[in-house]
């Protein structure tokens, strides 16, 4: 299966939430899509449908396929500590979402692609890995010649919310990462003991 590339307010509207940032389309038709929308009786969901959409949400949310997740999640188990919590804090540390949270790009999507496309450099050197995964000390920064990109120019203009696991200086476009987040510092609305229970199984 591919990346997904439709549009992104059904999928919102599946989830309940702008899992995708803020969405004027969403908020016209906050309800499940589908020809008759609220009307429509929807079927109870079981305890494994539950736990399967909540792991849909997340990989929508940070765009990693199946595959990407799986590993992850294999990788958050080995680590001390709770294994929902570390994949979190693992899928945070993807060089695309560090892209993102520093307000180079105005969504994961968009910062994926400034990645692929050779815009951002990791600890001065170009890396067009989007899943690559950033450490603490790790620098991040947009090459010399692409800081003139609309794209990046108008991303970084509206400025985004500031995070205290990252420091970042908007004049030179560069951004240091400082520490693993704190579970309870990162806004998305996921309930990662969901996808756990659904490893589990």
């Amino acid at each position: 299966m591919a990346r997904y590339t439709g549009p992104t307010t059904k999928i919102a509207r599946k989830f309940g939430e702008p899992i995708f940032g803020p969405d004027k389309s969403y908020e016209k038709k906050n309800y499940p899509p589908g020809q008759h929308g609220l009307a429509k009786k929807r079927k109870k969901s079981s305890e494994y449908g539950i736990q399967l959409k909540e792991k849909q949400k997340v990989k929508y949310t940070y765009g990693v396929l199946e595959k990407q997740f799986r590993n992850l999640y294999d990788k958050a188990s080995r680590m001390k500590g709770r294994k929902g919590e570390n994949l979190i804090l693992l899928l945070e540390s993807r060089l695309d979402n560090i892209v993102y949270r520093m307000g180079i790009a105005p969504s994961r999507a968009a910062a994926r692609q400034l990645v692929t496309h050779r815009h951002i450099m990791l600890n001065g050197e170009l890396c067009n890995i989007p899943s690559s995964i950033v450490k603490p000390g790790d620098i991040i920064s947009v090459r010399e010649r692409s800081k003139s990109l609309e794209v990046i120019q108008s991303s970084v203009s509206r400025g985004s919310a500031r995070n205290s696991w990252i420091e970042w200086d908007p004049s030179a476009l560069t951004g240091k990462f400082l520490n693993m987040p704190i579970r309870s510092e990162i806004p998305e609305t996921i309930n990662e003991q969901l996808i756990v229970e659904l490893y589990s199984k």
